[in-house]
């Protein structure tokens, strides 16, 4: 890989995606679809190399589904995870990023950690970062288990910031994705760029696997099963908030890691008339409903593109 000055164009910026694949229909079929949307629109990025983290605990990809990503030049990273970590909800995020830092760490300038139920529809070029940033970023697509900036931190967040070690006067306001409401930060975890050698990942993980079954947590998680399913997400926006002062954070513009799967509750004005307008987006399996072609808001071409790719699996 070659490592460049940063005065040079997008094409010669080195940049690593990475994601996870895990062996389930859905899992592998987000997989070629975010695979090749990288490899079909990624524009100048297009060739950029891709890892995909394969977590081994018994079952295995399908042959076709490694056909196909290979065709797509992936490369496939076997990856063993604790058993009794992969029970509990989403605590791979932290883990499968952790590894992703590690292998990109000293090779690349920018890694690019997606969701794998993500599409790319147009050149990321803000993958890029400005060179007094260290992470790209964009919010929580809805407040969910988020705390509102105008009223006190409940219970859960307090915790969230004492174990993290949050300085308070690194909180600053945050809109969500698709209701434009006003939170502290706190963001999506299926979607950040990075400069590896900052560590973030790493500190999430090691953060993570500190507290997470910590009984004053545990407590919370019996009142809310979501304070469980998101505190990977709450202990990553505060270990965001302990490294990076704002400046150094970027907010991508809303176009990216837009979800289709609410795009009939976005009620801000900058809610997209067709996935075209977007550069990346996010969805929950859209190709699950067979009638998905006439209700998801695209063009003909790019439901045609997604109709090939879907019957390849």
């Amino acid at each position: 890989m070659i490592m460049v000055s940063a005065n040079m164009n997008i094409a010669s910026e080195s940049i690593l995606f990475t994601s996870v694949v895990f062996p389930s229909t859905s899992s592998e079929t987000n997989a070629v679809l975010l695979a090749a949307s990288i490899r079909e629109y990624a524009g100048s990025l297009a060739h950029a190399p891709i890892c995909f983290f394969v977590p081994e605990y018994g079952e295995q990809l399908t042959m076709a589904t490694r056909n196909k990503l290979d065709s797509l030049n992936v490369r496939l990273v076997p990856l063993e995870l604790d058993k009794e970590v992969l029970r509990f909800p989403l605590a791979h995020y932290p883990l499968i990023a952790a590894a992703a830092e590690s292998l990109a760490k000293d090779t690349t300038n920018f890694l690019v950690w997606l969701c794998t139920n993500t599409i790319v529809l147009q050149e990321p070029a803000a993958f890029i970062l400005p060179n007094d940033k260290n992470l790209g970023y964009r919010p929580v697509h809805h407040t969910n288990v988020g705390s509102p900036y105008n009223t006190p931190l409940d219970s859960y967040w307090t915790l969230v910031y004492e174990y993290c070690n949050v300085p308070e006067d690194r909180i600053f306001p945050m809109k969500t994705h698709v209701e434009g409401a006003t939170i502290r930060p706190y963001f999506n975890a299926g979607f950040l760029i990075t400069r590896p050698e900052k560590g973030l990942f790493k500190a999430w993980r090691n953060t993570f696997l500190a507290i997470y079954r910590e009984n004053s947590l545990q407590e919370l998680y019996q009142n809310d099963e979501r304070y469980a399913i998101f505190i990977h997400q709450a202990v990553l926006s505060g270990i965001i908030l302990r490294m990076f002062t704002l400046d150094e954070m970027y907010e991508l513009p809303h176009k990216y890691n837009y979800p289709l799967h609410l795009h009939a509750e976005d009620i801000t004005d900058h809610r997209p008339l067709t996935l075209e307008e977007c550069i990346t987006v996010r969805h929950e399996g859209f190709y699950r409903d067979s009638s998905w072609a006439e209700k998801v808001p695209a063009r003909e071409p790019l439901k045609q593109w997604l109709a090939k790719h879907l019957q390849s699996q």
